[in-house]
């Protein structure tokens, strides 16, 4: 007789989706998020069976247990970025059709708690405020729970979660609906590939800013660029740097963006913000380590 599957496992896998949400929008990049579930399930089967069937809720277990990882991991990424090359940007994420991996379980839903605005703001908060506000005001943990993953009280997870509130409420801005921002950024396509440098400048905000991301592996902008002139000039640098490539509309992080592909192989994501008719923020990502996701 072949052995019983163990009705256990099915539940614990089926976790695996929501624990790389967590930890994705935790950390900003889909491989830490995996390494992060690895991690977890790793010390999950590292128990007996006895152990195992000891604990109440394993999808609570498994969630704690991430939790305090990503804790881990944001305490010590501020010391990793000191040491990074340019600036850093959160890895962008394809819309589920286009993802290369075709896993389910592997797929970060796409909500307005992963475009990238939202995200680099999560990137100005500390660690413990970071988690609280993402497990009690995006994923509903309440703050019992919350306090038991960041190890302080309920009410100073309270506290921290009023403070991540804070930080986002000061850094958002007015911005367009998705269709009024995917027209927006297919007319900046169309001025980009044409080279129509008035037609650009006509898009971008006077004060618009461009933030780019080559980790030191490839050439891109190491600083900020702030102003619409200043930006197209850099696009234009950036344009005789890649050569000849295809420019292609992409949903980036739930909001429309555009991808440059050069010989098919994705070699530069750029996530916008738009407001009104205008482009407010472009950020570019062309370190190839967080471009994973788009290339088949």
């Amino acid at each position: 007789m072949g052995t019983q599957p163990d009705p256990a496992l099915s539940v614990i896998m089926s976790e695996r989706r929501h624990l790389i949400n967590l930890g994705y929008r935790l950390l900003g990049s889909l491989a830490d998020a995996e390494d992060i579930v690895q991690e977890t399930y790793a010390r999950w089967y590292a128990m007996s069976r006895a152990e195992q069937e000891a604990i109440e809720s394993p999808g609570a277990w498994l969630t704690k247990v991430a939790g305090r990882l990503c804790l881990n991991v944001l305490s010590s990424a501020r010391v990793r970025r000191e040491t990074y090359v340019g600036e850093w940007i959160p890895e962008p994420l394809p819309d589920l059709p286009e993802a290369a991996n075709g896993d389910p379980a592997d797929r970060v839903t796409l909500d307005e708690s992963v475009n990238m605005a939202f995200l680099v703001v999560l990137e100005s908060m500390t660690p413990a405020e970071r988690v609280a506000f993402i497990l009690h005001d995006v994923f509903r943990y309440p703050f019992a729970e919350v306090a038991d993953i960041v190890g302080r009280s309920p009410a100073a997870c309270r506290q921290l979660a009023t403070s991540a509130r804070r930080r986002i409420r000061d850094a958002q801005a007015p911005t367009a609906r998705p269709p009024r921002q995917a027209d927006v950024v297919r007319e900046f396509k169309r001025a980009w590939e044409a080279k129509d440098i008035d037609a650009l400048i006509s898009l971008l905000d006077p004060g618009a800013t461009v933030i780019a991301d080559g980790g030191g592996v490839v050439s891109t902008l190491v600083r900020p660029v702030e102003g619409a002139e200043q930006i197209v000039q850099g696009f234009t640098r950036l344009s005789g740097v890649l050569g000849d490539v295809t420019i292609l509309e992409r949903t980036v992080n739930g909001l429309p963006g555009l991808i440059v592909q050069r010989d098919g192989v994705t070699v530069t994501v750029c996530a916008f913000e738009v407001a009104g008719d205008r482009v407010t923020r472009i950020w570019a990502v062309r370190n190839p380590d967080k471009l994973r996701s788009w290339t088949s």
